[in-house]
């Protein structure tokens, strides 16, 4: 099975999941306070665009991006020559959860002392007692 993964990999019609494979390396290898603001990266005629979750990430790539030509020509990625930054102006959709229901599943059975000697607090936290043990 690795053999023939391996065999498809090395050949010229799958060059594009090589680049990429590439690619998501080199991004490993960058600092982490510029590996958080990636989205993805891709490259087109020879210049790598990354593109950045936020304007912030967009001016810290730019600040460093001496660094990240020195990590490029290590990397040696095919054909790369230039290095281009830009911030998506796509909104993400954020795949809603469940609805928030207020209800929860109660942890305690109730089990616990009242020591209160005030007639008016000791009655509340009876009240208390009871709720919990009715869920």
């Amino acid at each position: 099975m690795n053999e023939i993964l391996c065999h498809l990999k090395n050949n010229p019609e799958f060059r594009k999941i090589n680049t990429q494979e590439t690619i998501q390396r080199f991004i490993n290898i960058l600092p982490l306070k510029l590996k958080k603001g990636i989205k993805f990266a891709y490259v087109k005629r020879q210049i790598l665009y990354f593109v950045l979750t936020h304007p912030v990430y967009k001016m810290e790539f730019e600040y460093n991006k001496s660094l990240i030509n020195t990590l490029l020509k290590k990397a040696q990625i095919a054909n790369v020559e230039e290095l281009n930054f830009f911030v998506t102006n796509k909104i993400e959709r954020k795949v809603k959860k469940e609805e928030k229901n207020d209800h929860f599943d109660e942890r305690s059975y109730g089990i616990f002392e009242n020591p209160i000697k005030n007639q008016k607090l000791h009655n509340k936290v009876e009240e208390i007692r009871k709720i919990i043990k009715e869920s």
